[in-house]
């Protein structure tokens, strides 16, 4: 695993030891920041269900101002506090330990906006791609910016809603097993 591309294009990255994480390919987080290519540079950026941080970290190394890290497997987040070290990124990021959900109360609670979320749970863990795309989509819990996306990434046979809340898929793209939806706030009527 490696960064694709920007200030840390071809350094190596960890990944967590065992078998309960499952990376996002370096194919896959190509295909994303093709598509995110206009959006990354100063964005405010998501990583959620971190893993070993690799979106987060091609979100830096391609220029996004700010990037939030939520992940609370310990052996996870000990691969993305190496990671951030090993490649000296020492500041543009938080990382929430305590999980999902504590990091997006507290970014709606202080209202933060932000551009972009990407979110990976484990693919057999529905429920978590419910909850947090639920919380993204309510009008009074949402902290997307005006023009925000959420990116899920998902086995290609999981079937996502169309819509959460606020939240309409606006695109869909599948890669091997696994697949990209796009999700944008539903213009207000």
């Amino acid at each position: 695993m490696r960064v694709i591309a920007g200030t840390f294009r071809s350094r190596p990255l960890a990944a967590p030891k065992g078998m309960n994480t499952r990376p996002t390919s370096d194919r896959l987080r190509e295909t994303l920041f093709n598509v995110l290519s206009q959006r990354t540079e100063g964005a405010r950026f998501v990583d959620l269900y971190a893993g070993s941080g690799a979106v987060g970290i091609e979100a830096i190394s391609r220029g996004a101002e700010q990037v939030w890290f939520a992940e609370k497997a310990p052996s996870a987040v000990k691969a993305i506090r190496e990671n951030l070290a090993a490649l000296k990124i020492v500041s543009g990021y938080a990382l929430e330990a305590r999980g999902v959900s504590v990091l997006l109360e507290e970014l709606a609670r202080r209202g933060e906006k932000v551009d972009l979320v990407f979110l990976d749970p484990p693919y057999e863990e529905e429920e978590e791609y419910e909850r947090t795309l639920k919380f993204l989509g309510s009008r009074g819990g949402s902290v997307l910016a005006e023009d925000g996306r959420v990116i899920a990434e998902h086995h290609h046979k999981t079937i996502l809603a169309e819509q959460y809340g606020a939240l309409e898929r606006v695109r869909v793209l599948k890669q091997g097993d696994a697949a990209l939806s796009f999700f944008a706030v539903k213009p207000k009527e």
